[in-house]
């Protein structure tokens, strides 16, 4: 009784900081419209109304898909709803082997390997290669993802070192501060999803040549987006074959659900025999596997999407500027809108769906450094020119004067 005392007013006050600073979450009740999108139905607490969703992580909005929808219909009349254990327990189908084929193939890798999702593989991965050589040294980035961090953490053993974010300056210092003999393992991802930026991935692989460390790349925000075929900024800069593992989602660019990782077959082969995320957790179902399998197969060939996305983001951009907004600027198709306080930005956002029928994020500590609060917006291949005004003119009406004269000075 002492203990679960304890434990409910620790929660009780927990959350009694978290409203006071503004930084308690709600969820928003969004109902996804198929062919619709990015049009959603809000169930709020006096009745429905269609909204217009501008954080969605579904940015070509292969969700919608008719190949990708018909492809899961198909697989559960066929197979059922759910896998039927994990992958070593009747959980590995030829589905799970299409896919994974297939994203070794988008990766130009001879192995590739499903998770449940991307923070699994992230997880599970990275510890099971830092578990597998004593004195690992790991060099993380700073801004890199709780996933990735969990990983380190979890790995018993290692050595984390952590590198001032997109600094090749800072990266090789601590890179040449290391013991010469000791395995290294530098994780960075390759776009951040809270400021947009992208890392310098030709110029870390050159120093992970130099110092003889490992490269882990995480392509979760890119994968789908960007490349000839998908296959995200590694294969936009023609360096994917330099790096040694790249892990990525199809719960974002492809528009369904789960994780992988891709690299050389032993090494997948390798964390497929040891990490626990994989061998303890069911496998994916045959409708996600199936739709995943139809979404990277029709992105491989869809390149004017790609286009049409990066043409979106740019135009977001541009109205923004145009309209004096304070946004974050950066090169790829997420595109912050700094606020810089925590509960300023939950009333922003508040304001943004209640009077304006437009739902984004509001992003605050410890996702983000207190005082860089902001509404995380990506403009999608379906966001029209009229959206993207009813946005500005929305935001012009709800932030205050004194965050729109940041976006001057």
């Amino acid at each position: 009784m002492q203990t679960r005392a304890a434990l409910l007013s620790h929660a009780r006050d927990t959350l009694g900081a978290l409203r006071r600073e503004g930084r308690y979450r709600e969820f928003a009740h969004l109902e996804k419209l198929a062919g619709r999108f990015p049009v959603y139905r809000w169930h709020a607490p006096q009745g429905v109304r269609e909204v217009t969703v501008w954080s969605s992580n579904d940015y070509l909005g292969m969700g919608n898909h008719p190949a990708v929808l018909a492809a899961a219909a198909r697989a559960v009349e066929a197979h059922g709803a759910g896998a039927g254990g994990t992958r070593n327990i009747s959980g590995t189908s030829p589905l799970h082997a299409a896919l994974e084929s297939e994203l070794a193939s988008l990766h130009g890798k001879s192995g590739a390997l499903l998770f449940g999702s991307g923070y699994i593989a992230n997880q599970a991965a990275i510890s099971s290669v830092l578990e597998a050589l004593p004195g690992f040294i790991v060099f993380s980035d700073a801004k890199n993802h709780a996933s990735m961090i969990a990983g380190m953490r979890g790995a018993k053993g290692a050595q984390k070192v952590i590198w001032r974010h997109n600094d090749l300056a800072d990266l090789e210092a601590k890179l040449a501060a290391a013991p010469a003999a000791a395995p290294k393992l530098i994780a960075f991802e390759s776009v951040y999803s809270m400021d947009g930026d992208i890392a310098p991935i030709a110029a870390i692989c050159d120093l992970a040549d130099k110092y003889g460390a490992m490269t882990y790349l995480d392509e979760v925000h890119a994968v789908g987006l960007y490349g000839a075929t998908g296959g995200g900024i590694s294969e936009r800069d023609r360096v994917a074959h330099r790096v040694d593992l790249i892990e990525g989602t199809l719960a974002k660019g492809f528009g369904v659900f789960g994780g992988y990782i891709a690299g050389e077959a032993d090494l997948v082969d390798y964390i497929r025999s040891v990490a626990s995320g994989l061998i303890f957790t069911t496998a994916l179902p045959p409708s996600v596997s199936a739709a995943a399998l139809a979404s990277v197969r029709a992105l491989k060939q869809d390149n004017a999407r790609r286009e049409r996305l990066a043409e979106r983001a740019a135009a977001l951009k541009s109205a923004l500027d145009a309209a004096g907004l304070p946004r974050c600027p950066g090169p790829s198709h997420i595109v912050p809108v700094m606020v810089g306080e925590a509960e300023l930005c939950r009333q922003v956002a508040r304001r943004l769906l209640e009077e304006h029928g437009l739902y984004a994020t509001p992003i605050n500590y410890p996702t983000v450094p207190r005082g860089t609060e902001r509404l995380r917006l990506c403009a999608t291949p379906f966001h029209t020119d009229a959206m993207i005004a009813d946005l500005v003119a929305a935001l012009r009406a709800v932030l205050p004067a004194r965050t729109v004269a940041l976006a001057a000075e």
